[in-house]
């Protein structure tokens, strides 16, 4: 067994079968408790280790070597409701809420100081991802949709410091998988059929019912789960100046490949030219500052991720999000008390016509709504940190992020009849974090 291979399987067994549900769009508003309770802000404020992933730059707050490892309980609440009325064909609208409502996402960051210039560290994140799974609905509305994206990160942080400035980069190995299943009764191809030979121009009843006659049995619709490792790389720069610390990152987009994952699910919809199995982590750039005043620490990011050049996401009409973080920090003896705050407008929104690459305006809702939610837009955080002795805390963050809706037109809406796909999402999410400094 080759070494990359070896890898994949011990990832899997890392992330187990969960599908991750992240908050700005199909990404972490941030890993690790201490970033997660202020809002999500990293860029330009320090959390030690854990800011290999955030802003590497500030790793260099270390003293000498600290080690932070846990894992976040990350709870999505989905439901969707999907209008499906195939007029003689029978109305197999229904609504159902997705099992995928429990994710376990590991994370375990590094860091240490080699001299009084350099640093260095290792990163295993669980970064990013989307799934929902509708197979215990009760009826065809939600197609028995499961889909399921998972993202994870290797990383080795290297940074450099010279008086207030400092530099890095973290080299990123990503793991990534991806699945894509559903259901389509006979009655909703059948109906498909006769409306593909509708926008033909076909009126004959007789060749209509000829082509629906076609369909005798439902049909199953998936390629399997395809994984796929590449590299890409983040950037980072941090300058302190009295109690101000200015950070700004780049993250570099990965072109993920996921083997016949899309192109099977989309060619069941009809789009048979579609041939694109590549979904990107979108490259992402940000602004950051902090400053500290006696027990108080207050942080501001901004950053934009940018989806509308991220492959696969493109072609379903995700738009740029720019994303706001606000973090407050309370040092006590021993302790420290942490609020937040994290808002994005919703990558998602509804498309009205065919785009570029042949795909219909309800074909873009229907995997937007059902299968890829990623609609949440605010974030209210707290948390704190324990020290338990002098060399060892835990940090904790609670993030809530309220009910977001969409309805849009989906794949069987059409002149004659409107019909919606409607879902609504909300998560919770508990992070537990040990620290150990040495």
């Amino acid at each position: 067994m080759n070494r990359p291979t070896q890898l994949t399987l011990a990832l899997t067994l890392i992330l187990g079968t969960t599908s991750l549900y992240a908050t700005n769009g199909s990404n972490l508003i941030a890993t690790g408790a201490e970033a997660r309770a202020m809002g999500g802000t990293g860029i330009g404020i320090s959390h030690g280790a854990e800011s290999g992933l955030a802003n590497v730059a500030l790793i260099t707050s270390v003293t000498a070597t600290e080690v932070s490892f846990g894992g976040m309980f990350f709870m999505p609440d989905v439901s969707n409701t999907n209008s499906m009325n195939l007029g003689q064909l029978g109305d197999e609208t229904g609504e159902g809420t997705s099992a995928s409502d429990l994710n376990v996402i590991p994370e375990v960051s590094i860091a240490g100081k080699i001299n009084d210039n350099f640093y260095m560290g290792i990163g295993i994140w669980g970064t990013a991802g989307m799934g929902v799974d509708y197979r215990g609905s009760k009826n065809t509305g939600q197609m028995e949709m499961v889909t399921n994206l998972q993202l994870m990160q290797f990383a080795l942080p290297l940074a450099y410091k010279n008086d207030n400035f400092s530099v890095g980069i973290t080299p990123v190995l990503q793991y990534g998988s991806l699945d894509i299943n559903y259901n389509m009764s006979q009655n909703i191809q059948q109906a498909m059929a006769a409306g593909g030979m509708m926008a033909q121009g076909v009126t004959d009843q007789t060749i209509i019912d000829a082509e629906m006659a076609k369909v005798t049995s439902s049909k199953n619709v998936g390629a399997g789960m395809a994984q796929d490792l590449k590299f890409g790389y983040n950037l980072g720069l941090a300058y302190q100046v009295a109690d101000f610390t200015i950070g700004a990152t780049y993250k570099s987009q990965i072109d993920m490949f996921y083997k016949g994952v899309l192109t099977s699910a989309i060619g069941a919809m009809g789009v048979t030219t579609y041939k694109n199995d590549i979904l990107s982590t979108p490259a992402e750039i940000g602004i950051g500052v902090s400053y500290v005043y006696a027990q108080n620490s207050f942080a501001f990011d901004i950053k934009q991720i940018n989806w509308e050049d991220a492959k696969g996401y493109q072609d379903f009409n995700w738009e740029n999000q720019t994303v706001y973080a606000l973090g407050y920090e309370y040092k006590m003896k021993g302790m420290a008390f942490r609020l937040g705050y994290n808002y994005a407008n919703s990558p998602i929104s509804e498309s009205k016509t065919t785009n570029s690459e042949n795909l219909t305006a309800g074909l873009v809702n229907t995997f937007n709504t059902l299968g890829f939610p990623g609609i949440i837009e605010s974030h209210y955080t707290v948390g704190g940190c324990f020290r338990i002795n002098e060399q060892m805390s835990l940090a904790t963050a609670i993030v809530y992020a309220p009910e977001s809706e969409i309805s849009y037109d989906n794949f069987l809406s059409s002149e004659q009849m409107a019909q919606t796909s409607t879902t609504i999402h909300s998560q919770t999410s508990v992070s537990f974090d040990l620290v150990y400094r040495f």
